[in-house]
């Protein structure tokens, strides 16, 4: 009997474990119009940060080596950056942000997703500065993409 419910056991523990990426796939967010609330913060700058409102059009969170999630902070330099190290792990999405170029910015962000909404923080490092800083996201679905969906994700 002991050995019955070992395998039992270990039998559904490895269906579990292969139902995971599944369930990964289930919580990428729709591609679509979203809302998204950013926030800059900066170290040593309390009080300083102010939210900004943005609708982007997100076509896809997975595809191509583009960035999954734009970076909606003015004057950013990430508009010819890519993705590298994706990584997916329910419900969290992480990747690094990779811009061409010797002392080009970088960063690290880390999302975490629902089928229509997401929430995220961005470690934004400038290239050739010793000049750190974090965006913070919020972000929900507000429908499909149309002509009129403003924003820097547009290409996506």
């Amino acid at each position: 009997m002991t050995v019955w419910r070992v395998l039992s056991t270990a039998i559904v523990f490895g269906v579990a474990v292969q139902a995971e990426p599944a369930c990964a796939e289930g919580r990428l967010p729709q591609s679509g119009s979203y809302e998204i609330t950013a926030r800059l913060e900066l170290p040593h700058l309390e009080r300083w940060a102010v939210d900004k409102t943005t609708t982007v059009c997100l076509r896809g969170f997975l595809s191509n080596e583009k960035l999954p999630v734009p970076i909606v902070s003015a004057n950013n330099p990430f508009a010819n950056c890519s993705a590298a190290n994706v990584t997916m792990k329910t419900p969290k999405l992480e990747y690094d942000i990779v811009c061409p170029g010797r002392g080009a910015a970088k960063g690290h962000a880390i999302y975490i997703l629902s089928p229509d909404t997401f929430s995220g923080r961005v470690a934004i490092v400038l290239g050739g500065k010793n000049m750190t800083m974090t965006e913070v996201q919020e972000a929900h679905r507000s429908g499909e993409c149309g002509p009129g969906v403003l924003g820097s994700a547009a290409r996506f």
